[in-house]
C-alpha cells in the first residue's frame, strides 16, 4: 500500500541522510509502503552538511551519516552507503564509488572511466556486485545496521536511461539496472534487499509506522 502525501502526518517520521535526490526518491518509494514518512532535511527544518566519510566499510560510513542526521534533527535517521565492487578490479571502486575517477565527474564520466579500465577484461571475468549498507539510528543507544547485495556483471557498454550512478553498466541476468522499471529494480536491488531487512528489524521493535 502506498500512502499519499495527505496521509503522512500520522506516520512515523524518519529523516533520510542524503543529498542525492535520486537516491532519496528510491528510498522513499521503498519505505513509504512500510508506513514510514521519509522526510528530507528541508522537510525537517534542519541543515545537513556533507559529513566526511572516513569509514573503510559501507557500514561505517552509513553510521557516520545517520548519526550526524540524528544528532542534528532529533528524528530517527536512516542513511545508506552503497557502492559497486568489481572482482577484476580487486573490489574497486568500493567505498570510493561516488568519487571514483576524481572529484567533479558526472555519473557518466565515472562509469565510462570504469569501462575503460575494464576494456581488456573478458566476459567471464566481469563479475561484480552492488552493495548497500543501511544504518538506522533510533537513539544514541539503539542502532540498526543491515546489508544487501546484488550480484551481476559489468557490461561492455552502457544501456538504458533509468536509474542513476553506475546502473547503465551493471547487468543483472543480462539486463542493465537502467533498463528496469522502478518496481523491478526494487525487487532485486541491493538497496531493496537491505530495506526489507531493515523493515524486519523495525517490526521486531514495533517501529513500523
Amino acid at each position: 500500500m502506498i500512502f499519499p502525501r495527505g496521509e503522512r502526518e500520522n506516520m512515523k517520521k524518519f529523516i533520510i541522510a542524503t543529498n542525492n535526490a535520486k537516491k532519496l526518491v528510491e528510498l522513499d518509494r521503498i519505505l513509504n509502503p512500510l508506513g514510514i514518512n521519509a522526510v528530507t532535511a528541508r522537510d525537517a527544518g534542519v541543515d545537513l552538511d556533507d559529513v566526511e566519510e572516513t569509514g573503510t566499510t559501507f557500514e561505517e560510513n552509513a553510521l557516520i551519516k545517520a548519526m550526524s542526521a540524528f544528532e542534528k534533527s532529533g528524528l530517527p535517521a536512516i542513511a545508506d552507503d552503497s557502492g559497486l565492487m568489481v572482482d577484476a578490479l580487486d573490489g574497486r571502486p568500493g567505498v570510493y564509488t561516488a568519487r571514483y575517477g576524481g572529484e567533479g565527474l558526472s555519473d557518466k564520466e565515472r562509469y565510462m572511466h570504469l569501462l575503460d579500465e575494464m576494456k581488456d577484461i573478458p566476459k567471464d571475468e566481469r563479475t561484480a556486485r552492488f552493495v548497500s549498507a543501511i544504518c538506522c539510528v533510533i537513539s544514541k543507544d539503539e542502532v540498526i545496521t543491515v546489508r544487501g547485495e546484488c550480484v551481476g556483471e559489468i557490461a561492455f557498454e552502457p544501456s538504458g536511461e533509468g536509474g542513476f550512478g553506475y546502473d547503465p553498466i551493471f547487468l543483472y541476468e543480462g539486463k542493465s539496472f537502467a533498463l528496469l522499471t522502478p518496481e523491478e529494480k526494487d525487487s532485486i536491488s541491493h538497496r531493496g534487499k537491505a530495506l526489507r531487512l531493515l523493515r524486519e528489524e523495525l517490526l521486531k521493535k514495533n517501529i513500523d509506522g
